[in-house]
């Protein structure tokens, strides 16, 4: 029964939103985040790299405070104001590739994270947990939703269809072409009714996030043992989430690139890795798999078709079956000598919906020695993951729909 509960947003105002959306800090370059900050002085960015002001790179305890200061500052100039009623928010973004999504944004409670109500299918590292908590403890709140899937529900997916017949609160187009709409539902009846159908659910699922519900719920943790009137209703109980049906969420794969070939000769690694797959050269032209535990590979200037011998290879559980780690069980860690995924350097990641030309040309001018291709986890492997309490490799899923911070936010 998760609790699904609305919330008085933070929001830019209708002629500023455009301006203050952005993408998360880490996909700009720095001639992009450059830009943004020389020529618009309403991105969020100001916000999340207060540093910029000065000239200097502020890190830490400071730079928390900072940011601080200046979302006080966009409150105070009226670039961001609050809702005076607790609501729901319709959210719905077409993508250039006229992809549409729908989906609510609310707060989540961090108790059903703690009691696996929302079930996580991938680890988080407790030092980004405690930075990120110690960051929301700060600042005072949260910008980037959670990004969470729930079963199709008819009920839920009526309420969404008859909002947005009406005018949206928000609409603007970013510079990718995305259009994003926002509606507010701020009806008690209709607000009941969509709580009431999240209740009825058993669970709902992490698609995107688990350092960001896992940091929420830690603070929320802290929060409350410091509170001796706690009475589990304080806003920070929850953490601001964006709830998608199954059906809309789109999952991607991320392929993968290695430096070297471990001291490896090409000739060598080929006969290693034919233990475990069958090979064939595709040549120059580029090939992408199309089932699953089948791989590409690029290396030395050529394609090739991996096909697992599944004699090889026992699937004993629902992780076992999963692509990222049966290519990291019989090639990344055996051959390539590469245990932990996480942290070490001779690895990178490409998402699947970069050009397949991006990955070779990693590989053509010398930065790396070989990548692989697979394709895309499904959302029911995803589940069942995580149903079984078990835990993705890192990188096994580039998901989307991804939000702008700064359109809503959530403040503890």
């Amino acid at each position: 029964m998760p609790k699904i509960i609305p919330f008085k947003a933070v929001r830019p105002t209708r002629d500023k939103v455009s301006l203050v959306a952005s993408r998360s800090y880490q996909t700009y370059t720095q001639a992009e985040r450059e830009a943004r900050l020389d020529y618009n002085p309403f991105s969020f960015l100001h916000i999340v790299n207060p540093g910029y002001k000065y000239a200097h790179e502020i890190t830490g305890e400071e730079r928390y405070t900072l940011v601080k200061n200046r979302y006080s500052e966009f409150k105070e100039d009226n670039i961001f104001v609050q809702d005076k009623k607790p609501s729901f928010y319709i959210y719905k973004i077409v993508d250039r590739e006229h992809q549409v999504f729908h989906g609510i944004v609310a707060a989540a409670s961090a108790e059903d994270y703690e009691k696996d109500t929302i079930k996580k299918h991938e680890d988080t590292l407790e030092f980004r947990e405690t930075i990120f908590k110690d960051y929301l403890k700060t600042v005072g709140f949260n910008a980037e939703p959670v990004l969470l899937t729930y079963p199709d529900n008819k009920i839920i997916a009526s309420i969404l269809k008859e909002t947005e017949k009406e005018r949206a609160e928000f609409e603007f187009t970013t510079t990718y072409r995305d259009t994003h709409y926002l509606w507010k539902i701020e009806d008690q009846a209709i607000v009941k009714t969509i709580s009431k159908e999240f209740q009825k659910m058993e669970t709902i699922y992490i698609a995107d996030g688990h350092h960001r519900s896992s940091s929420s719920y830690l603070l929320s943790k802290d929060l409350k043992e410091s509170n001796p009137e706690h009475n589990g209703t304080e806003p920070y109980n929850f953490f601001m989430s964006f709830l998608i049906p199954e059906s809309e969420l789109r999952i991607h794969e991320f392929n993968r690139l290695v430096k070297d070939l471990n001291g490896l000769t090409k000739e060598t690694f080929l006969i290693k890795l034919d233990t475990a797959f069958r090979i064939e050269n595709r040549g120059i032209i580029p090939y992408k798999p199309s089932k699953k535990h089948h791989f590409s590979m690029y290396l030395d200037g050529e394609f090739y078709s991996l096909y697992l011998r599944k004699t090889n290879y026992n699937f004993n559980n629902s992780l076992d079956a999963l692509d990222s780690q049966l290519l990291y069980k019989t090639v990344l860690q055996p051959i390539l000598g590469i245990d932990d995924l996480r942290n070490d350097s001779r690895i990178k990641y490409l998402n699947g919906k970069t050009d397949i030309i991006n990955l070779k040309s990693s590989i053509d001018n010398g930065e790396f020695a070989v990548g692989f291709g697979m394709i895309p986890v499904t959302i029911k492997e995803m589940k069942q993951i995580a149903d079984d309490g078990l835990k993705m490799p890192p990188k096994s899923t580039y998901i989307e729909p991804k939000l702008r911070s700064g359109v809503t936010i959530y403040e503890f």
